[in-house]
């Protein structure tokens, strides 16, 4: 999954950016107590672990297999 990618799955969601500071963007949304947070760089690819953890952490569920 590539960076901009999963921004738009969050924004989906609901998540809108909140604040950002060069490539770090900072997303949250009414009703969600803590930011998420995302190095974002386009169309890179992220790293599975890092993906995971940011879904995880937006409380989003995703398919098996790897897919988002």
């Amino acid at each position: 999954m590539k960076f901009s990618e999963l921004v738009r799955l969050l924004e989906r969601n609901g998540f809108r950016i909140v604040k950002e500071k060069g490539s770090i963007r900072y997303y949250g949304k009414s009703g969600w107590d803590r930011l998420i947070r995302v190095d974002y760089y386009g169309s890179k690819e992220v790293p599975t672990g890092t993906c995971h953890a940011i879904l995880k952490a937006a409380g989003i569920k995703t398919r098996e297999g790897g897919k988002k």
